[in-house]
């Protein structure tokens, strides 16, 4: 190789690595500011006001308040990671082009796409750090959040108060694949129960089929779960035996008797929680317990949610490439100029996501697209915006 050449390549991959630790510290700043701006909003936007109100109206006590607010971080700064690299890229490539650098790498021979890839490789960063915190820490956060209020909250309010409950067991599996639930099944059992206090069933009647005709009808006052026995305990309450020819054949009366039906009533009760609450494993395990249940509504509900969940930290490098492109070509972008296109473009992202969500709801859409047509629009616009800066 001609030394020439050489020496001047080296000094080319010298810049470059200049330029590559001036971007990084530049992107990590004003990352790290977002972050701290964003999550502060986020939390006393969405639970101080609600924990003031629970303070007065509740009597909740200002120490678990307190820590019902720092339980309540993890999700804020989940959702201000994305916000902030969006931020981040707006501020540093704005700064670059405002100071004529961006002007100055290029005309060495620089492309936008090798000085956008610091942005690029931080954005991979933060989308790992976003999903593990939404796996491992934000979902036993807001779930142990909701827990030590419990106490405090009327009956209506807690979370594991349930009204109304009923569940139907049919033979054999579900066809989930076309969500015909119970129209091909033959139905077993049908379960009804007054309500759940946190440990037993209330007010429990179960209906029983036998060959498509009517077999036996247990009332019972309570029931509960034995995990060791793997059995239903039931007690104070009647068994309604019948026969085709005769109606009712006999009646006993029980103080206590033991039932051998699924467990899967208990499970869906005690187990349920808001989608947020649960991480993606244990959706996914708790979407095999819902779906014997026919609650069509709720099984599409948490199939999107999970889905959004899976989705969501990738927006953390569709925001880099649009903040990157955006950032390197208009001209003049200071930094309040920044963040409000930074409050324009996250606003009209999750608005856009809302709306495609709602239709994953309503089954126009399929949960997966629901959730991933939002990233793959935002990932094509980010592109096209990179594409047309370079030119």
């Amino acid at each position: 190789m001609n030394p020439s050449k050489y020496s001047v390549l080296s000094l080319l991959v010298s810049r470059l690595n200049l330029i590559d630790r001036y971007i990084t510290i530049e992107l990590t700043y004003f990352f790290l500011f977002s972050l701290g701006i964003f999550s502060a909003v986020g939390i006393a936007v969405g639970t101080v006001a609600d924990l003031i109100d629970k303070v007065l109206e509740y009597n909740l006590p200002i120490p678990t308040a307190l820590e019902v607010l720092l339980l309540k971080f993890p999700e804020f700064i989940a959702y201000a990671l994305p916000i902030s690299i969006l931020l981040a890229t707006l501020i540093t490539y704005g700064h670059l082009g405002n100071n004529s650098e961006l002007i100055a790498l290029r005309s060495i021979g620089i492309s936008v796409y090798r000085f956008v890839a610091p942005a690029i490789v931080l954005s991979l960063i933060v989308t790992t750090i976003t999903f593990l915190f939404n796996e491992l820490v934000v979902p036993a956060a807001n779930y142990q959040a909701t827990l030590i209020q419990q106490e405090f909250l009327p009956l209506e309010k807690k979370s594991w108060q349930k009204i109304d409950i009923i569940y139907p067991e049919y033979e054999g599996n579900k066809d989930s694949k076309h969500n015909n639930f119970g129209n091909k099944q033959k139905l077993k059992n049908l379960i009804y129960a007054e309500n759940f206090d946190g440990k037993n069933l209330r007010g429990l009647i179960i209906i029983n089929w036998r060959q498509n005709k009517l077999n036996q009808i247990i009332v019972s006052e309570s029931a509960k779960w034995n995990g060791r026995q793997k059995i239903w305990d039931i007690f104070q309450g009647n068994i309604y035996n019948f026969s085709e020819m005769n109606g009712t054949d006999k009646i006993e009366r029980f103080t206590h008797q033991q039932l051998t039906i699924s467990r899967a009533p208990f499970d869906l009760i005690s187990q349920e929680r808001d989608p947020y609450e649960m991480n993606t494993a244990q959706a996914w395990e708790y979407l095999k317990i819902l779906k014997f249940s026919g609650d069509e509504k709720k099984i599409l509900m948490f199939r999107v949610r999970t889905q959004q969940k899976i989705a969501f930290p990738f927006i953390c490098i569709i925001f880099a490439l649009i903040g990157s492109a955006l950032g390197a070509s208009i001209e003049s972008i200071g930094r309040a100029k920044s963040f409000g296109l930074c409050v324009a473009i996250a606003f009209s992202y999750y608005l856009l996501s809302f709306m495609l969500g709602a239709l994953g709801l309503v089954s126009i859409l399929s949960p997966f697209l629901a959730a991933w047509l939002p990233n793959f629009l935002g990932l094509g616009l980010g592109g096209w915006l990179l594409v047309k800066t370079a030119r």
